[in-house]
């Protein structure tokens, strides 16, 4: 395009633009269709603050300033200038620029000729409606209804539209009558472009509480790796000290290997393994101490049994027995 149909004032706008282009890092572009103008004055108050501009003026004049530009790939904006376009300047991360504006958003009706922003359900429940021609309206969008009360109540839930469906003045006045604002209303961040790369809305938004358990999953995963594999680390030395002493404590206590730490658990593990081979031996081959031993083990535990259930009795008992086959044969 040439500049020399171009007035003066037009070509100071697009002069002012393409310093904007140049100057700042950062450029996103939003659509403001919808947006009442007393929001946009205080969105843009709000971008002040944070030291971000937001410039409105016709898309022919944008796509001049574009044109003008000497960034690379920074053109590639153009075809993101639709609807009632505005750019926005700024220092901020595209990311986090994209989540402050999804902050200043708020609930709105859906007006006729509006495109659905997301799926649009009706759940289940009652309505103020009475009985009337309405029944027939609610069914048209799949809503199942009947009367308890005198009021009409839509019986399950119901997808009364998708994702860019575009929304007629009877579904719009159904919705506002049930109270359900699915629109909604803000700055809709489009695109941004940051050196050299151009940022789409779908590629901005970042789930923030599903990312942060995605990094403690991670996390713990890694962990649970450095542990298995003896992998020592800041995080992980105590756990692998921790686990080399259990490991090692136990190991001694199998083999009977007495420690400080170990041998009052190797003599009282034997002393067990002494009075389960007694407790299966006749009174008469016994010594009078392992008569009173098995005489205390039995009723110990017969006491123990009497405060637990019949199927922990039968594990027990299985254990039991396992436990004296190996220390008859162990």
């Amino acid at each position: 395009m040439k500049m020399a149909h171009v007035s003066e004032k037009k070509k100071e706008v697009v002069a002012e633009f393409s310093k904007l282009l140049e100057d700042y890092p950062v450029v996103g572009i939003v659509n403001m269709v919808n947006l009442p103008a007393k929001q946009v004055q205080g969105m843009r108050a709000k971008l002040r603050d944070k030291k971000t501009v937001l410039k409105m003026t016709k898309k022919r004049l944008m796509k001049l300033a574009f044109e003008s530009t000497s960034k690379p790939h920074l053109k590639e904006l153009e075809k993101y200038v639709t609807g009632m376009p505005a750019l926005i300047f700024t220092h901020e991360n595209p990311f986090k620029l994209y989540a402050e504006l999804q902050k200043t958003k708020s609930k709105a009706a859906a007006k006729a000729g509006q495109k659905a922003p997301k799926e649009i359900s009706v759940k289940a429940g009652p309505t103020s409606f009475a009985p009337g021609p309405v029944i027939g309206q609610l069914g048209k969008y799949g809503m199942k209804t009947g009367i308890e009360a005198g009021k009409i109540v839509i019986k399950q839930d119901s997808i009364v539209a998708k994702k860019g469906d575009v929304i007629n003045a009877e579904l719009a006045g159904i919705l506002a009558r049930l109270g359900i604002e699915p629109m909604e209303i803000g700055l809709d961040l489009i695109a941004v472009y940051e050196n050299g790369v151009v940022y789409t809305s779908d590629v901005l938004y970042i789930d923030e509480k599903a990312y942060a358990n995605k990094i403690c999953t991670a996390y713990n995963e890694s962990i649970n790796l450095a542990v298995y594999v003896a992998y020592p680390t800041h995080d992980t030395i105590n756990m692998l000290l921790g686990k080399a002493h259990n490991d090692s404590k136990a190991l001694a206590i199998s083999r009977s290997i007495l420690t400080d730490e170990t041998t009052a658990e190797i003599i009282q593990k034997a002393h067990l393994e002494m009075l389960s081979l007694s407790n299966r031996l006749p009174d008469d081959a016994l010594s009078d101490e392992l008569k009173a031993g098995k005489t205390h083990l039995a009723a110990a535990v017969h006491e123990e049994k009497q405060h637990k259930p019949e199927e922990k009795q039968k594990e027990e008992k299985q254990e039991d027995a396992a436990a004296g086959l190996g220390s008859l044969f162990g």
